[in-house]
């Protein structure tokens, strides 16, 4: 697993001011990482652009900022957008669907409906779809609530200028964006049947939980077995996964997580990590399912990641 150890500075730097940077830093740590992880759908980058934030922001000199959680914020946009452009490229010759990498999150985050839609894995996938200055601009607006002067200064933009970007993102969005979903308890008594069903290889219960119109993607990266392209329909995605996923005659457990904010699957095969299973529920019906498997974006699951707005 990935270790993420404290910023690293450079050794001439004051102590004094070191110390202050550092109390500063890491009290806005996990708003950084989120606005960072929205704008890339990768923690691996995510948590890059945050070590990039925390070399520039070293090198300011103490009480010459007046707002420090803006003046951050406008650090790792910056940073994160440049860091998007490189990532759009190598996303065009990705082997398979691309999914983001997925996070365990804490069982509070469901609480704030706003932020746990803005990390879901649905979501990711529509900012995906979004220009570079967009995503950033409806991350900043719509997540973070960030006034449109606010917004302009980490983009390099007017105002006027962002206010259009932000009309056109959120039209972008909202004509793609997922339903709303469930209630916390009507999702869990669905996950749990979900669960059930795909453990027992049950036809009928899958049929019966699964949305007419339901999607399920998933990604390998070229480097496990993985689908594709997506797979459409209630009837097709119930006989896959009561084949018992891909019909490999393996020792596999499935345990209950929150993935992104919502209801999850983390998929253990002969008592390793093999995948984790977001699932997206819709008015008391599974209408999602993104199933990761590379890898590489595997090591954050061990353990929970805090996000916040």
């Amino acid at each position: 697993m990935r270790e993420h150890s404290a910023p690293t500075t450079n050794e001439s730097e004051p102590l004094d001011q070191v110390g202050v940077a550092t109390e500063a830093f890491v009290a806005h740590r996990n708003l950084l990482f989120t606005v960072a992880y929205e704008m890339l759908g990768s923690a691996t980058d995510a948590e890059d652009v945050l070590q990039e934030t925390w070399l520039r922001w070293v090198k300011v000199e103490p009480g010459s900022v007046r707002e420090v959680r803006a003046y951050l914020v406008r650090i790792v946009t910056r940073k994160a957008l440049d860091r998007l452009r490189v990532l759009g490229r190598r996303r065009e010759s990705y082997v398979g669907p691309w999914l983001p990498e997925p996070l365990l999150t804490a069982p509070d985050v469901a609480e704030d409906i706003e932020l746990a839609q803005s990390v879901s894995m649905a979501m990711l996938l529509v900012l995906e779809t979004l220009a570079p200055i967009e995503r950033a601009v409806f991350v900043l607006r719509e997540v973070f609530g960030l006034e449109y002067a606010e917004i302009a200064q980490a983009v390099d933009k007017s105002p006027a200028a962002v206010r259009q970007t932000a009309y056109r993102a959120r039209a972008h969005v909202a004509a793609r964006r997922p339903r709303a979903t469930v209630s916390p308890t009507e999702t869990r008594a669905v996950l749990q049947a979900f669960q059930r069903a795909v453990q027992t290889g049950d036809l009928q219960g899958l049929l019966d939980l699964l949305a007419p119109d339901v999607v399920a993607l998933s990604d390998g990266g070229g480097v496990t077995h993985a689908l594709p392209r997506p797979v459409v329909g209630a009837g097709k995605v119930a006989r896959l996964l009561a084949s018992g996923w891909y019909g490999r005659q393996v020792e596999r457990v499935v345990e209950p997580v929150q993935v992104n904010g919502g209801p999850g699957l983390l998929v253990r095969v002969d008592g390793q990590i093999d995948g984790v299973l977001a699932v997206h529920v819709d008015n008391g019906r599974v209408a999602g399912l993104y199933h990761v498997r590379n890898p590489e974006k595997l090591s954050r699951v061990g353990q929970e990641t805090t996000v916040s707005r």
